[in-house]
């Protein structure tokens, strides 16, 4: 791993770490949301390791049927470890406005990607920034109530 990849890695530990204080210290007023989308809380096991593992996300759809995250990475040309700790073990929680549930999490295909990539973007434009920005084809993860 370059500097650059340690830098990218440090960044995003470090926004999720203030993500988690804000949501804490507000007791849950503040971070909740960011623009329209809703933000989420990804519990899921290490691949590696076996232990424990949660990421804050955001989730630009969401409703009764599913909860629909990007693998974005910000445009990095490395998938998230969060992404693949899920493709290893699929059966996830989520936590939603303090609410913890159990869902099982897989890769959109290409024809569910093609149509909920518009949605994706409509709520926030950076996703479209971010593919651009990488070759690596962005995943969009669909995560169903178990």
């Amino acid at each position: 791993m370059d500097v650059r990849d340690s830098v990218t890695d440090l960044l995003a530990k470090g926004m999720n770490l203030t993500h988690r204080v804000m949501l804490a210290v507000s007791g849950g007023r503040l971070g909740r949301t960011f623009g329209s989308m809703k933000t989420v809380e990804l519990h899921a096991v290490g691949r590696k390791s076996g232990a424990p593992r949660s990421t804050m996300l955001t989730a630009p759809i969401h409703d009764e049927q599913r909860i629909v995250v990007i693998a974005s990475k910000g445009g990095d040309d490395r998938d998230p470890d969060w992404y693949r700790n899920l493709v290893a073990e699929p059966d996830v929680e989520l936590t939603v406005d303090g609410i913890r549930r159990p869902y099982r999490a897989r890769t959109a295909t290409p024809d569910e990607k093609s149509e909920l990539w518009p949605i994706v973007v409509a709520a926030y434009a950076g996703y479209a920034g971010y593919q651009r920005r990488t070759d690596r084809d962005i995943p969009v993860v669909i995560c169903e109530p178990r």
